[in-house]
């Protein structure tokens, strides 16, 4: 079962979540092999982190919410909340496999929340911009909840522009790039 976690930073926990970096990244290390994709997420001028994104493969809910909440920054209070929804990898690769590679060009992460009808179900024509794609989705993996995309574009607009403007409820688009422990 996939998952999408997106720990979102609690206000004024900069200097809490640079202490305990080696402990995240330790985390993360033992989660290696389930992870799709991971990165951090920055604020518009690309210089403070406003939360950290997870998408694994994971045995079944259990598990996934023990990764989302035994998380060391979650434990100690770096996180104001955290999203957890099943997710399916329309793309069916990780973000290690991106031809893009994890440097080049501007990253972001693009959060539709659902609003009626599923939306964004196929994977868009300009694919080869996407690091990860697609839907967000209820417990049981049935009901479509918006969707969720990593996505190389010039700008936050360009990167909106792959999924459906009036099919979401909200769309939010965060500064995102590459994670886990430089080499």
């Amino acid at each position: 079962m996939e998952f999408f976690c997106f720990h979102r930073d609690r206000p004024g926990s900069l200097t809490l979540r640079h202490e305990l970096l080696e402990a995240h990244w330790s985390y993360m290390d033992g989660y290696a092999e389930e992870m799709i994709a991971r990165g951090p997420t920055f604020s518009g001028d690309g210089e403070a982190p406003t939360g950290s994104v997870h998408i694994l493969d994971l045995p079944d809910a259990a598990a996934a919410r023990a990764f989302a909440f035994d998380e060391p920054g979650h434990q100690a209070g770096v996180y104001r909340d955290v999203m957890l929804r099943r997710w399916r990898n329309l793309l069916g690769r990780t973000m290690w496999d991106f031809p893009g590679g994890p440097t080049d060009g501007n990253r972001y992460l693009v959060l539709g929340l659902g609003s009626g009808r599923a939306a964004d179900l196929a994977v868009p024509p300009a694919q080869d911009e996407l690091i990860a794609y697609g839907p967000l989705l209820s417990d049981d993996g049935a009901g479509w909840l918006g969707t969720a995309a990593l996505v190389r574009a010039p700008g936050a607009d360009a990167a909106r522009s792959c999924l459906t403007p009036d099919r979401y409820a909200h769309i939010e688009v965060h500064d995102w790039q590459f994670g886990g422990r430089p080499s």
